[in-house]
C-alpha cells in the first residue's frame, strides 16, 4: 500500500472532525494546516453547552440553521481563542465554504482552500476568492479514507439486518412497511441494497 498523500491526509482528518458534527443536515469538518501541520480543526455544531440540533431538530430560518456554527469559523475562532496566527495557512474543508466563512477565510490570511465536495458554491464566494488571491482546489476524499462515508454504510448495513428481522418477526405489516419507508428517505443519497 502507499503513503497517503498530504491532501488526502488533511482531507480525512476533515472527514473525520465531521463524524463529530451535531448538525441533522449536513456534516462538515475543517483542518487549518500550516507548513504541513495541523493547527486547529472544527467541525459544525451548536455553541459550547448549547442545545443540539440532534436533540432538538434544526432551527431553521430562511433556509439556514441558525443554531450551529460551521466548521470553518469553529477552526478560526480556535486559532483565535488560543492566539494561533492563520495568516500564511491552509484550510481543508469537506465541503464548498458558504458565503460567510469564505468572507472569515479571506479575512483571517488563508492562502488555499482545499476542499472535497462541491456544496452550492456561491458564485460571490467563489468571485471573492479570485478576488482576494485566495486558491481553491477540488480535492475529493478517496473512497479507502473517507470515514463518514464507512460509517454511514455500516449503519445502513446495521439498519437493513434490522428491517430484515422485523420482516421475519411477527410484527405489524403496517409498521414494518412504516419503518421501511423512513429507512429508504433516510439512506436514499447513499445507493443501499434496498429492501423490498
Amino acid at each position: 500500500m502507499s503513503r497517503i498523500s498530504w491532501n488526502q491526509y488533511f482531507m480525512a482528518q476533515s472527514s473525520l472532525l465531521a463524524l463529530r458534527s451535531t448538525c441533522e443536515r449536513l456534516s462538515v469538518g475543517a483542518t487549518i494546516v500550516r507548513d504541513k501541520r495541523i493547527i486547529a480543526g472544527g467541525y459544525n455544531g451548536s455553541i459550547s453547552g448549547g442545545v443540539h440540533c440532534r436533540d432538538e431538530g434544526c432551527y431553521v430560518i430562511d433556509g439556514h440553521c441558525v443554531r450551529t456554527i460551521h466548521a470553518e469559523m469553529n477552526a478560526l475562532l480556535q486559532c483565535a481563542k488560543f492566539g494561533v496566527p492563520t495568516s500564511g495557512a491552509e484550510i481543508y474543508v469537506t465541503h464548498f465554504p458558504c458565503l460567510q466563512c469564505c468572507k472569515a477565510i479571506i479575512q483571517s490570511g488563508i492562502k488555499k482552500v482545499y476542499y472535497a465536495e462541491d456544496y452550492r458554491n456561491h458564485p460571490y464566494a467563489i468571485e471573492l476568492f479570485q478576488q482576494s488571491g485566495v486558491e481553491t482546489e477540488l480535492v475529493p476524499l478517496e473512497k479507502q479514507y473517507d470515514l463518514t462515508s464507512q460509517s454511514s454504510h455500516r449503519k445502513m448495513a446495521f439498519t437493513e439486518e434490522l428491517l430484515s428481522e422485523l420482516m421475519k418477526s411477527d410484527a405489524d405489516t403496517e409498521t414494518v412497511e412504516h419503518l421501511k419507508e423512513k429507512f429508504k428517505a433516510l439512506y436514499e443519497n447513499d445507493k443501499p441494497t434496498m429492501i423490498t
